[in-house]
């Protein structure tokens, strides 16, 4: 499982910086994407980077708002979500996959949440 951290309470307009490690190992080898998901409904898919460093974002509405990066040693990947609304509420969570490919197949079909590295995720509430 991969833990992600970083979620709280902001206000409309303000930031927060998620972050994803994997506890006793290093990211380095994996594509890692970011999702969220609101209680009831399915997953969604946010930005994907690659073990390369590609960038994907699958979700228009957080494009020019939500940046995704790994740090040098490929041992966290971050999610830093910048002017953030109350529709960006929701637990977030990180998953590793070889393929951003096959991460995007997998929220797609619905099966993401059931990958071994979904994990607990980070509230995000975002009030206005």
């Amino acid at each position: 499982q991969l833990q992600a951290s970083g979620g709280g309470l902001v206000q409309a307009g303000g930031s927060l910086r998620l972050s994803c490690e994997a506890s006793g190992s290093t990211l380095e080898h994996y594509d890692i994407g970011w999702f969220r998901q609101v209680p009831g409904k399915e997953a969604e898919g946010i930005s994907c980077i690659s073990n390369s460093g590609e960038i994907t974002y699958w979700t228009d509405s957080v494009k020019g708002r939500f940046t995704i990066s790994r740090d040098s040693a490929k041992k966290t990947v971050y999610l830093q979500m910048n002017v953030l609304k109350p529709v960006d509420t929701a637990r977030y969570h990180c998953v590793a996959d070889p393929s951003c490919e096959a991460l995007l197949v997998a929220v797609r079909i619905g099966v993401i949440a059931h990958m071994d590295s979904w994990g607990q995720g980070t509230q995000v509430t975002v009030s206005s």
